[in-house]
Formats: structure tokens, C-alpha cells, sequence
């Protein structure tokens, strides 16, 4: 995983889990990353892809998600 790359983070749990959904529907191999600290709760959730899915991935998630 060290060539991965980072293209979301949030410290809520299911909108992580929303923008990994809506990558793999795209045909894309994101990984959901806990580094949140369970005793406190502080951390983010984070989304990681290869580097040669980065800008897809950017892209999709900025064009197809909106969170309220």
C-alpha cells in the first residue's frame, strides 16, 4: 500500500463509506483506511487507490457526490 494514494478522508464513517461504494461501482479498487482513534474518536476515515486512478477517482468523487 505504500504506492497508494490518498483522494478522501472524512471522520464520518459512512461517508467514506459512500464515496468507496460509488468508486467501485465505477470500476475502480478503492481501500477504506480506519485511522480514526477508538478511544477518543478522532481521526479520519480515509480512501485510497492506485496512483493511475488517482484523477478518475478525484473526479468521480467531485462530480458525483454531494453530501447535504
Amino acid at each position: 500500500m505504500d504506492k497508494w494514494q490518498r483522494v478522501y478522508a472524512d471522520p464520518v464513517m459512512y461517508k467514506a463509506e459512500i464515496v468507496k461504494a460509488v468508486l467501485e461501482e465505477h470500476n475502480l479498487k478503492p481501500v477504506l483506511v480506519n485511522k480514526q482513534d477508538s478511544n477518543y474518536k478522532f481521526g479520519n476515515f480515509e480512501i485510497y487507490v492506485n496512483p493511475d486512478e488517482v484523477i478518475r477517482a478525484i473526479k468521480l468523487i467531485n462530480d458525483e457526490i454531494r453530501f447535504g
